[in-house]
């Protein structure tokens, strides 16, 4: 192709899908082309006449236009540049996933180390979060391996988004600006059981026990967890998925003691849900006294001297921030992520709520 004729066509569109040819290079995959025509003066962030994407939004909704994508960040593509609705290249690509088919997360990666701005949000409220958020609640409602590999992949992206400093606990924002979504934490707690690796993954990375946005008075994780609780209690008669379960309660209530900036009080005995079997009744309470007798005996120093050090590190990930700091190697240890839930055979195992059904 003569240079000239790369002039050209940098500028043509065509008729029908109104994409440039940088769109249908990034489209086919040809990161060699898209070099070639940005290097004759195509331009970067044009965005088509129907959908608004950029080169870069293209890029990133696929998991195999990794090549073009890196090549359009690194010739200088705006990585938070919004369409007409305010959705970003990363909301483009959280928006496409679905964990199964489309599994982009090393695009995501890209973009997040590149500076895409984890908490931007369209003009109706759609975020990262509420797109994670989004896809566990398909999980429930999927067959049990296809919830198993959703579950997978939002936990891999709950990952990738907390360590770049996104808040799992804040309620999300509905399109009509006055109703509120419930959040990612509350999501994963609602159903801890079946969503154990990613609710102890927001606690260990510091996700609040309760609204970030409303409160306390709106929930808190204890109650939740109890609610749960009450819930599977009442269906199940096996004493081996009653142990596993008060394991993992147990566990996430653990965590949260020590790793979440604020730990809520608790909320009264008497509302403790009300169960008809007296033997699952009693555990429950049993739980509540256990977690009471907690509350009044305050944490170690050394948990409560992390605790804070983590919150003026934030945003995430501070690990390498630890490393920086003037401090012993044997201190720096002591600050990074002491308490992590066990790997216990059986805990991964999803259940959706179709086979529960």
């Amino acid at each position: 192709m003569e240079t000239s004729d790369i002039c050209l066509c940098s500028f043509f569109t065509d008729p029908v899908s109104y994409y440039n040819p940088l769109h249908i290079a990034v489209m086919r995959n040809k990161p060699d082309m898209v070099q070639m025509l940005l290097g004759h003066g195509a331009e970067i962030d044009k965005r088509d006449r129907i959908h608004e994407s950029s080169p870069l939004d293209l890029a990133g909704e696929e998991a195999d236009r990794l090549p073009c994508l890196r090549v359009l960040l690194d010739l200088g593509a705006d990585v938070n540049a919004k369409d007409k609705n305010g959705k970003t290249a990363l909301l483009h690509a959280l928006a496409i996933s679905d964990g199964l088919t489309v599994n982009n997360t090393d695009n995501i990666q890209l973009l997040l180390e590149r500076g895409a701005d984890v908490n931007a949000a369209t003009h109706d409220g759609e975020s990262s979060m509420s797109s994670l958020t989004f896809l566990v609640k398909e999980a429930l409602d999927s067959s049990p391996e296809d919830g198993k590999e959703i579950r997978h992949f939002c936990t891999h992206v709950a990952h990738l988004l907390l360590s770049h400093g996104a808040d799992p606990s804040c309620c999300l924002n509905a399109a009509d600006g006055e109703v509120w979504e419930p959040s990612l934490t509350y999501t994963s707690l609602e159903n801890f059981d079946l969503f154990f690796p990613l609710a102890a993954l927001l606690l260990q990375h510091g996700a609040s026990f309760f609204c970030s946005h409303h409160s306390a008075s709106y929930w808190t994780g204890q109650r939740l967890i109890f609610t749960r609780l009450a819930e599977v209690l009442r269906e199940s008669s096996d004493d081996v998925d009653v142990a596993d379960l008060f394991a993992k309660a147990e566990a996430l209530l653990d965590l949260a003691r020590v790793c979440s900036p604020v730990l809520p009080p608790l909320f009264p005995q008497s509302e403790v849900p009300v169960l008809e079997q007296v033997s699952a009744h009693q555990s429950l309470l049993e739980l509540y006294s256990k977690l009471k007798d907690q509350e009044s005996q305050p944490l170690p120093l050394r948990c409560l001297c992390r605790r804070l050090i983590h919150h003026c590190l934030r945003p995430w990930p501070f690990e390498e921030k630890v490393k920086a700091l003037p401090l012993p190697d044997r201190l720096k240890v002591l600050l990074l992520p002491e308490h992590s839930w066990t790997d216990t055979p059986g805990w991964d195992a999803f259940k959706s709520h179709n086979s529960q059904r």
